[in-house]
């Protein structure tokens, strides 16, 4: 557990009236702000419809991206196997940090991000479920469509392995057996939801361990700081898993998904406002007291390491996407 060598008093009615708190909460609130009208520019320019009647080329959203992989090579079955793994790896880590505290985890940033990611996993083992089952529900299909196709050139009545298969088109399935399904099954929104999912934690974790090495490991003094498996862990895991399956899966981010991850970070500083307004308690990290004189440059300076931690994850997945477009342009899925 890490805690500060010095407290002040924040629940005085003096701490929070200064001009130092009035530029912080300003800067805050309008990056949050900034942040919710992207979001809504963004969204009211998207046809989001979910109805089923709905052709599938009339929508922005899709829900195979979801659990395909980014080469037709690579079977569904191999990102659910490697997301079932990190899930349980994830949660176990995070069950154990949470009975060590005693619930005062999530009391600071990483734990917050942490959970993030662990709950991205969980849902895209499930969404990866539904992958392979219509991955082996369309191959199925395809073995009707030949032996229906045999019966039709050579005479011979064969019966119908699977005669309640849906009726789509030989020619779209074979061409790509990934997404050889009725894509109207899946719900968008369940894809929509884990794409802002991974748009977060693409960010948060690059910015919670960018944070904690670069800033509190080499420069900071706490108070009862033991540095351990599970503080490497807490700072490390998440990143190496959330970037193993960005490398596996065929998602992208836009750049106007960060506007997600500040609202993340925002809600995190205001939750810390709420408690320490009604509570004297340390501050999990230095540089969020507002009784700092320097508290408004390391406000801005956080917010500005946003865009940076985002646009670096960013960067990955496009190189990823133009390396495997000139590499396997055949195979290449996004």
């Amino acid at each position: 557990m890490m805690q500060l060598s010095d407290t002040t008093d924040s629940t005085k009615l003096s701490y929070w009236l200064n001009w130092r708190v009035y530029l912080c909460v300003f800067s805050v609130s309008l990056c949050m702000v900034l942040a919710c009208f992207t979001i809504w520019k963004r969204e009211s320019s998207r046809n989001l419809t979910f109805d089923k009647q709905e052709n599938q080329q009339d929508r922005d959203l899709c829900g195979d991206e979801a659990w395909k992989p980014c080469l037709k090579n690579i079977h569904p079955a191999c990102l659910l196997a490697f997301r079932v793994v990190s899930f349980t790896y994830l949660l176990a880590s995070l069950i154990v940090k949470l009975y060590a505290s005693r619930g005062v985890t999530f009391y600071y940033y990483t734990q917050w991000t942490f959970t993030l990611v662990t709950i991205y996993f969980g849902c895209g083992s499930m969404l990866s479920v539904y992958g392979c089952y219509t991955c082996r529900k369309s191959r199925d299909a395809n073995i009707n469509d030949d032996i229906t196709r045999i019966d039709a050139e050579q005479g011979p009545e064969l019966p119908l392995l699977y005669p309640n298969a849906t009726n789509v088109s030989r020619t779209e399935r074979l061409a790509d057996p990934h997404i050889n399904i009725q894509k109207n099954q899946i719900a968008p929104i369940w894809s929509y939801i884990f794409h802002i999912l991974f748009q977060i934690s693409a960010g948060a974790v690059m910015f919670t361990d960018c944070v904690y090495w670069l800033i509190i490991f080499p420069f900071l003094t706490l108070r009862d700081y033991d540095f351990n498996f599970m503080t490497v862990n807490m700072h490390t895991v998440n990143f190496v898993l959330l970037f193993s399956d960005a490398v596996l899966n065929c998602m992208r981010i836009p750049w106007s998904g960060m506007s997600f991850f500040v609202l993340w970070t925002g809600v995190y500083v205001i939750f810390q406002w709420i408690i320490h307004a009604c509570v004297s308690i340390w501050w999990p990290y230095p540089f969020l007291d507002l009784a700092s004189p320097y508290a408004p440059f390391w406000y801005l300076m956080l917010a500005l390491m946003h865009i940076p931690c985002y646009g670096f994850f960013m960067l990955i997945l496009e190189m990823k996407h133009y390396f495997l477009s000139k590499r396997f342009p055949s195979s290449y899925e996004c």
